[in-house]
């Protein structure tokens, strides 16, 4: 079976069978590689397993037919694949998976009852995201293994080359080896921190695609497509978890925007400027509906908080009847919960609009000061934008040019140079 960019390109299958395996390849990737991973002894050789078990269908299906569950069916002929890789090199007993973290026996191949598949995609997304593998690993990984993206791929999603982001691959897998990461969920005791690393490589991969660090376009619809798949896989997974909940709707508050933030010119419209009515109305609703679940029963999350945030901005009919008082309340318990740099800033801002610019813009001056904001664009976007508003062009000009130095993105350096035309000179 070829493989190209990550997609199954079937070779002899007829075009219903090859859409059908296709289809299975986005839907059930991460179920079937999670069921394998407990007998395949590796993440590699589970990988191999996997992939041959999408080549076998795209050989078989086209006479037996497409199965009703080819998740399952996958899941069987990929575990058995694992299971003969055991057998050829007859080490069965010896080679069975360090990573199971339990003393379960799978060397038969065992029925696949439904409730049996969170409990493995969950073990494969905290594998992922262990603490003990560096951040842009963690990333790297859940992209490579829960998405099922190809090592090309995911070096194009972080601008990266691809045989770096292969030695990255292969140094994470690795390491979970020689560590002995358990291939299983955080005892109790231990899951609410693991859990914020999860959601926290979850909001990343989405964040990367929503607002794209470089590259021509200002988004990056794959990689959100991705975080947001990623989001309601744990919603799937941990259904009663309020943090999940939390996440789940900042990624649908925020993703309700996206097709009013370029114009048909693929320019960038901000907020005040979009037309609402772009909006995904459904996708709204269900943001807030799990927004009410994850801020009930005790203090909200950072995540809860920040899509609170979003829930204003979406409920607001216009700009002008956008609540600031209220959003600057929500930045304030946000600091309390999440004081980093950035929400800092964005405090500022809001705090621009509920009080007066003139005060936004002194708080902004004082994040100048902080070097973990020092080459942050947006900080100087912010000034710029406050020093437009209290009629001080100079000085405007001057934060412009400072964005446009730091700023890697196509769309939003073109969107710079509209705002520095505009002021003349």
């Amino acid at each position: 079976m070829a493989r190209t960019g990550g997609e199954l390109m079937p070779e002899a299958a007829s075009p219903e069978v090859a859409a059908a395996v296709a289809d299975a390849h986005r839907r059930e990737w991460a179920f079937v590689l999670a069921a394998t991973v407990r007998v395949a002894g590796s993440i590699d050789a589970a990988e191999e397993a996997v992939q041959e078990a999408y080549a076998s269908a795209l050989a078989t299906w086209g006479t037996s037919g497409i199965p009703r569950n080819p998740g399952a069916w996958l899941t069987v002929a990929a575990r058995r694949r694992a299971l003969d890789m055991h057998r050829r090199a007859a080490t069965a007993q010896r080679a069975l998976p360090k990573l199971l973290g339990r003393e379960d026996d799978d060397g038969g191949l065992p029925d696949m009852a439904p409730e049996e598949v969170p409990d493995d995609r969950l073990r494969l997304i905290f594998t992922c995201c262990h603490p003990a593998l560096a951040l842009d690993a963690r990333v790297a990984l859940t992209l490579r293994l829960l998405c099922g993206l190809s090592t090309a791929e995911v070096a194009r999603a972080f601008l990266v080359p691809e045989a770096t982001m292969a030695a990255r691959i292969t140094r994470a897998k690795k390491k979970i080896a020689a560590a002995n990461i358990p291939y299983r969920v955080p005892p109790a005791g231990e899951l609410p921190g693991r859990l914020d690393g999860v959601l926290s490589v979850v909001y990343l991969v989405y964040t990367t695609g929503h607002t794209a660090p470089s590259g021509v376009d200002l988004m990056r619809r794959d990689l959100a497509d991705r975080g947001l798949e990623l989001a309601r896989m744990l919603r799937v997974l941990l259904p009663g978890d309020r943090d999940v909940a939390g996440l789940l709707a900042l990624v649908l508050l925020t993703g309700a925007r996206r097709d009013a933030r370029v114009d048909d010119q693929d320019e960038v419209v901000l907020l005040e400027n979009q037309d609402r009515s772009k909006w995904d109305r459904q996708a709204i609703a269900e943001g807030v509906a799990l927004l009410g679940e994850s801020l009930a029963g005790r203090p909200p999350g950072r995540f809860a908080l920040m899509a609170a945030i979003a829930a204003v901005h979406d409920e607001s009919p216009s700009w002008l009847d956008t609540d600031w008082q209220e959003i600057l309340a929500l930045y304030d318990l946000l600091m309390d919960r999440w004081p980093s740099p950035v929400v800092r800033l964005n405090r500022a801002i809001a705090l621009g609009f509920a009080v007066g610019y003139a005060e936004g813009l002194a708080e902004l001056d004082v994040l100048g000061g902080d070097p973990q904001l020092a080459r942050y664009p947006y900080l100087a976007a912010a000034r710029g934008d406050f020093l437009v508003r209290l009629g001080r062009p100079e000085e405007a000009r001057v934060a412009f040019e400072e964005a446009l130095i730091l700023t890697d993105n196509d769309a939003e350096r073109r969107f710079l140079h509209g705002r520095l035309s505009a002021l003349g000179g």
